[in-house]
């Protein structure tokens, strides 16, 4: 389990520092959501940069020259792939047709040996089942509604993915994992996290604060294009698994109420348990209880287990 979070500032009313401010108070509320490696992308001067390093988000330095307008971020809780091996984290770099761009994904691929090994993808030194994301948006040779719908229809497993492109554009495709985007109109300023409850905990203390927030929806199995100017197109997608998942069990989200043990969203709840305080076995009550896995998910933020 991981965190997404970034911003966009289309009307350019923030400097660097208050962008950097604003995303180190989240970055630190994702720290919930994993602290094995922490890692942002923008684009500055025209080129794309990345900055990763295999640290919780309270040690990492955000420094933001003042024409970067947009940022994706990521906190890594590792399930594949060493975090102490930079290239392992996220964002991923990838490029198509000559234009870079940075791929972050919250969530845990299970066919991505099967698909590399199947479609003849490039030898990589990435662990990473979610590097996988990248190869096949490579391979479409664009990033565009089509490539990322071919994406997010080839893989399996739980994801929701965040793309910066070289126009310095936000892709959201989301499956079934969380995502809650906000827009602040009077600054027009978007920001995102993983979850509700993080982005509001990370923004309580921030110049967002005194501010109305909007909520942009984004459903599932729905791609979300945030252009650089602040404008949204959108775009929908296929999950390529079906009613079930191949580990037994309703796959997250598509069920009535009930969860198997063998739910690998609900693995992922109970591996994150111990940061909240309690015991993978208090994760396997409350699903013995009829708790779906998203209703377990907003009771360890909310503290009501």
């Amino acid at each position: 389990m991981c965190c997404l979070f970034g911003l966009m500032d289309p009307r350019h009313n923030l400097n660097g520092r208050q962008r950097a401010r604003l995303l180190q108070s989240l970055s630190i509320a994702c720290e919930a959501r994993g602290t094995d490696a922490t890692g942002i992308a923008y684009r500055s001067g025209g080129r794309l940069h990345i900055h990763k390093k295999p640290l919780p988000a309270h040690q990492f330095r955000f420094f933001l020259p003042d024409d970067v307008h947009t940022v994706m971020g990521h906190t890594r809780m590792a399930t594949q792939g060493s975090a102490g091996k930079t290239y392992n984290n996220h964002p991923f770099p990838g490029t198509v047709n000559g234009h870079t761009f940075a791929l972050a994904h919250n969530g845990v691929l299970y066919n991505d040996k099967t698909l590399r090994r199947n479609l003849h993808l490039p030898n990589t030194k990435i662990e990473t089942d979610s590097y996988v994301a990248v190869q096949l948006i490579e391979r479409q040779k664009a990033l565009s509604f089509s490539s990322l719908r071919s994406m997010a229809e080839s893989v399996e497993g739980s994801f929701t993915f965040t793309i910066l492109d070289h126009r310095n554009g936000l892709y959201f495709v989301k499956g079934e994992n969380p995502l809650c985007l906000n827009y602040y109109p009077r600054l027009g300023l978007y920001v995102y996290a993983s979850t509700k409850e993080i982005l509001n905990r990370g923004l309580a203390h921030t110049l967002l604060k005194r501010e109305t927030a909007e909520e942009v929806p984004i459903r599932t199995e729905e791609i979300l294009y945030l252009t650089a100017d602040g404008t949204i197109a959108r775009d929908a997608f296929t999950l390529s698994w079906g009613l079930y998942s191949p580990w037994s069990g309703w796959f997250p989200g598509r069920r009535s109420t009930s969860v198997t043990l063998g739910d690998p969203w609900l693995k992922e709840l109970r591996d994150m348990a111990g940061v909240f305080g309690y015991r993978p076995e208090d994760i396997d009550d409350m699903a013995a209880h009829g708790m779906s896995t998203d209703e377990i998910e907003e009771a360890l933020y909310v503290g009501e287990l």
